[in-house]
């Protein structure tokens, strides 16, 4: 299948998910409270082009390719972005979502953000009971880069990070995905060295990754013991030459035990150009081979082999209860991390266009890179992760969206106390003005996404 078509079904499958289970949130909430529904547009707003007729709900498609949206009887604030006014015959007041009170009003609209929300957290708990949870590691320093971040603060390999950024006895996720959002900022580390508390600053390497700008510390966590085979080897490096095969297990370097990848790449590296002798397993017998690394265009010495994965184990059984915490972390620290660059904005920490802020070229360009990358199997982090942003942003009271019908409830209700009420022509106004704001962002947005090419 040719690579654009399979781009294009992952970004129709990841946004037409993410947006349409949004709107079945409204759909089944309004349905649960026995509102009439007028329209289902499965995809975009403003005049029909295509659908089919069930009971009293149209479901449709729509011509303008803006999401999607769910039409209540009696709910005429936002007619004129979904294709008309309600027609037909005589609606019962019982059914219809404008007579309704405002606590089944609130309810229809926290409906989409809550199944957003709750896809977002189904994702990681799937996984999780179904595969495990990926083994952590403890904050112990295992490799450190040369000519790093970390080499030039004085990290050693054995530290214990003790505290990083203020946060103490932190898990190698939260060290790499604070340094990532933290770009030449300098941050304080405290690490355990020899049952001496020492007290460093790093700052991490601003690296430019297909466009986002991240931070990077080189140094990378002690992974314990685990078996050490050979994956892939470069055509015509020391390692295919002397004799290695995939499938090899290196069990010693000069005689001493290897006890992981990282501990064999740094003794490769600080052995340098000399000879070195493999002692491997292959085919349940031992072999000693011979072989001498070479100097890489990045100033570090490689024999060129690339290591398996496939023996090692990297997640852990859990339960129910152990997936579920999980799901909630993944969430809560994909929402912390976005709260800290939108507060680096504010600070003027960070500029807008290093922010990581994605606009719809943005977002397609995401899609495609994990698609060609990994697959449509790839597509389902990245589903979460949209679903989530999707439910957040809904919530801000921007008219249109449904943290601002809410608002314009809450409006309604403290009119009430003085015995006003807001016209239908308000209310439209609000939604216009709603759909200027959101137009502007994606105008925005883009406009960054474009600028990264450049």
């Amino acid at each position: 299948m040719p690579e654009i078509i399979i781009v294009i079904l992952a970004v129709v499958f990841v946004l037409g998910v993410a947006i349409n289970i949004h709107e079945f949130g409204h759909f089944i909430v309004a349905k649960l409270f026995g509102m009439r529904i007028e329209a289902y547009s499965f995809f975009g707003l403003g005049p029909r082009i295509w659908g089919f007729k069930r009971g009293h709900t149209d479901y449709r498609i729509s011509a303008i390719p803006l999401g999607a949206y769910v039409k209540l009887y009696g709910d005429e604030a936002t007619a004129s972005l979904e294709g008309g006014e309600s027609e037909g015959e005589k609606v019962p007041d019982e059914e219809l979502y404008e007579l309704r009170p405002r606590w089944q009003k609130f309810l229809v609209m926290v409906g989409g953000p809550f199944m957003n929300i709750m896809l977002a957290l189904a994702i990681p708990f799937g996984a999780a009971a179904i595969y495990g949870v990926p083994a952590m590691p403890a904050p112990i320093v295992g490799v450190v880069s040369p000519n790093s971040a970390a080499q030039e603060a004085g990290i050693q390999v054995g530290d214990r990070i003790a505290a990083f950024d203020g946060v103490e006895n932190p898990t190698w996720s939260r060290i790499s995905n604070d340094a990532r959002i933290s770009p030449e900022r300098p941050i304080t580390v405290e690490v355990d060295r020899g049952g001496e508390r020492v007290s460093l600053t790093v700052t991490p390497e601003r690296a430019d990754i297909d466009g986002n700008i991240i931070g990077e510390l080189g140094f990378q966590p002690d992974s314990g013991v685990e078996p050490v085979e050979v994956g892939s080897l470069s055509e015509g490096a020391p390692g295919a030459t002397s004799g290695l095969e995939v499938g090899d297990r290196v069990i010693a370097f000069n005689g001493q035990t290897v006890r992981n990848r990282q501990e064999l790449t740094s003794q490769i590296r600080e052995n340098k150009d000399a000879p070195a002798v493999l002692t491997i397993e292959r085919n349940g017998e031992r072999q000693e081979i011979t072989t001498a690394a070479r100097l890489d265009t990045d100033g570090v010495h490689r024999i060129g082999i690339g290591f398996s994965t496939a023996n090692i184990t990297t997640r852990e059984a859990v339960g129910l209860s152990g997936a579920a915490a999980y799901a909630v972390n993944v969430n809560v620290e994909i929402i912390r991390l976005t709260g800290r660059v939108f507060g680096q904005l504010f600070a003027g920490e960070r500029s807008v266009r290093d922010s990581g802020l994605a606009g719809p070229v943005g977002i397609v360009s995401i899609i495609a890179k994990v698609v060609t990358e990994a697959g449509f199997g790839g597509l389902i982090f990245i589903l979460g992760v949209i679903s989530l942003n999707l439910g957040i942003f809904n919530l801000l009271p921007i008219p249109l969206l449904d943290g601002g019908q809410i608002m314009v409830l809450g409006i309604e209700k403290v009119m009430s106390w003085f015995g006003r009420t807001l016209s239908m022509a308000v209310r439209e106004k609000i939604q216009l003005a709603g759909l200027g704001i959101i137009l502007m962002l994606m105008a925005f947005t883009l406009f960054l996404d474009v600028s990264r090419f450049f």
